[in-house]
């Protein structure tokens, strides 16, 4: 990160504070391409470096905003259905393949993927409108997504703070992580997907 982005950053949260925080969470989990993970991981840093953030209150603010945005974004999809799903994918220039992915993994493994989709970029902002869509069970809904929440902004807290000394390489850290975790995902679904086609082709035989 440049020194002019860094400082740009820095007097940023010098005026909003936990206001940033939340309200960048809040806006990515309610479905909007906001980079929140980079801003939850540089607060922690700050919270670090300098001391004006405190990372329990970050974790705090960071989980009921993650936790609300992703409600909001569970509400507008149920509410709005498919058509604006698709407005909304067309809008962010989301790739109808990533869309795809998501309702398969929904319809194979809907709280697992609540809770995962925190860890991963791109699912992580479509998670909360497309289980709206597909009339996911709230309850079943709020639940693993205050666990995935409450796990994932955590995480990456802590992870910010404790290894604020080496940010540059933190974030490329970061990134590869969901790049794994991604990669992970898919071949579960996939093993799932070839288990469902052998079993059904061995009760035709």
């Amino acid at each position: 990160m440049s020194d002019y982005l860094f400082e740009l950053f820095r007097n940023f949260f010098y005026h909003y504070g936990y206001w940033a925080v939340g309200m960048a969470l809040l806006l990515e989990n309610a479905g909007i391409p906001v980079p929140g993970e980079t801003i939850l991981l540089f607060a922690s840093f700050l919270a670090y470096s300098q001391g004006k953030l405190h990372l329990p209150w970050i974790i705090l603010v960071g989980t009921l905003a993650a936790t609300l945005g992703d409600n909001l974004g569970y509400f507008i999809g149920n509410h709005g259905g498919r058509p604006l799903l698709e407005r909304y994918r067309k809008l962010f220039r989301i790739q109808p393949e990533t869309i795809a992915k998501g309702e398969h993994l929904f319809q194979r493994r809907g709280a697992q993927t609540v809770f995962l989709a925190r860890f991963i970029f791109g699912m992580r902002i479509i998670a909360g409108p497309l289980a709206g869509v597909l009339r996911m069970p709230w309850r079943r809904f709020v639940l693993f997504n205050f666990l995935g929440a409450i796990t994932w902004v955590t995480v990456i807290s802590c992870v910010g703070y404790f290894f604020g000394s080496q940010w540059d390489r933190l974030l490329r850290i970061v990134k590869n992580a969901n790049i794994a975790i991604l990669v992970l995902v898919a071949i579960i679904a996939l093993v799932h997907w070839l288990r469902s086609r052998k079993a059904k082709l061995n009760k035709r035989s």
